[in-house]
């Protein structure tokens, strides 16, 4: 399972048994026009996927359970690379945090898949102050280590944590 579409059907696969309306918060979370000074903390849709987060979490780690060192390794390296790809100024003035808060909220936009990652990527108005999974930033990586004993090396030579992305951060 070396690429994206590997990755981003496991995440599919992990929000696919919650319910309709967790799933039709995803997609409403994508395609809204956020207001100026817009803040869907704490509001539908944004709490309804808030809340289903641990279960999709439990999910994910389920359908993870067969998968061999090479495999958690390539799906660290796509959540490594995702994550680097939006750390950038202009998503991160919608999101704020400090290094590990952008972190994390980065891990909420990467979770919640494939469709609000581009929305996020290609419009970041769409990103949710204080929205966060930290989990979601090493989940494949825990994996790894749980089963294996080591963390990957994913040999990417890119880092996931905040501010690294010399292209997101023009100066």
């Amino acid at each position: 399972m070396k690429d994206e579409e590997g990755f981003w059907g496991l995440v599919e696969a992990a929000w696919a048994p919650l319910k309709v309306d967790v799933n039709q918060a995803r997609r409403e979370l994508a395609q809204r026009t956020p207001a100026p000074d817009e803040d869907p903390y704490g509001k539908p849709p944004f709490a309804v996927v808030e809340a289903a987060l641990k279960e999709f979490l439990s999910n994910l780690g389920s359908i993870s359970e067969g998968l061999s060192a090479d495999e958690l390794t390539d799906l660290d390296r796509v959540v490594e690379a995702k994550l680097h790809d939006i750390d950038r100024a202009d998503i991160h003035a919608v999101t704020d945090g400090s290094d590990d808060g952008f972190l994390y909220a980065r891990g909420f936009i990467v979770a919640l898949g494939r469709d609000f990652y581009a929305a996020v990527a290609k419009d970041p108005k769409k990103a949710v102050l204080d929205a966060e999974c930290e989990e979601m930033c090493y989940f494949f990586a825990h994996l790894h280590r749980e089963r294996h004993g080591a963390f990957p090396d994913t040999g990417s030579k890119i880092s996931r944590e905040s501010f690294s992305n010399p292209a997101g951060w023009p100066g």
